[in-house]
């Protein structure tokens, strides 16, 4: 997940990540201060520092921690679910003005597990393709991870689509008992009227 998004000064942005159980997430993100006298974002924005939570399902605290106008966190989830990330600018009025805009580049990767050059460019080969195996059995392992609880939320979504589809059918028994007894109650009571009144 690449994007970038704007922010006024303190605003706090948050995005939901749909997150597997015992999965590593990297994010990395810049921050660009908008320029009144160039009309255009600059490339950095020293001074500047992003405090990122992260909170899990559950609504605990997984990650708090204040970086700088760019950096790198990261944190593993140990709940499947819908984790918020969140980004807020520490600036004050010492370092921008008030309601200045920003502008944040964000890039999230789930699962990804990342190849140690020094071991990439190593002159012993073997132990170049044994650490390669093992980063692809890493990939396999989040693949298949993934797989496993996409899997899980099909069933949950299954299982409440065939509830409420029970449950639409007794709603619909019911109305049609309800509609049938209505009609047996007006013909009796007009049969009633009728006898009353002698016309039958």
């Amino acid at each position: 997940l690449a994007l970038y998004f704007h922010s006024g000064e303190r605003e706090e942005k948050c995005i939901i990540e749909d997150v597997p159980s015992d999965t590593l997430v990297i994010g990395n993100y810049k921050v660009q201060r908008w320029d009144i006298h160039k009309q255009d974002f600059l490339e950095s924005a020293p001074g500047l520092g992003m405090f990122v939570t992260v909170t899990t399902p559950s609504a605990e605290v997984l990650l708090s921690k204040l970086y700088g106008p760019q950096g790198t966190f990261s944190f593993t989830s140990y709940l499947s679910g819908e984790h918020v990330i969140c980004l807020q600018s520490n600036s004050t009025r010492f370092v921008a003005f008030a309601g200045s805009k920003l502008r944040i580049h964000l890039d999230i990767r789930v699962g990804e597990h990342f190849l140690d050059e020094s071991v990439v460019q190593a002159k012993d080969k073997v132990n170049e393709v044994n650490f390669r195996l093992e980063h692809l059995i890493k990939e396999i392992h989040h693949i298949s991870k993934e797989q496993n609880y996409e899997r899980e939320r099909e069933e949950k979504f299954r299982k409440t689509s065939e509830e409420t589809n029970s449950n639409i059918l007794w709603w619909a028994i019911v109305q049609t008992l309800i509609l049938i007894s209505i009609g047996i109650w007006q013909i009796k009571s007009l049969r009633d009227f009728f006898i009353s009144k002698k016309l039958v």
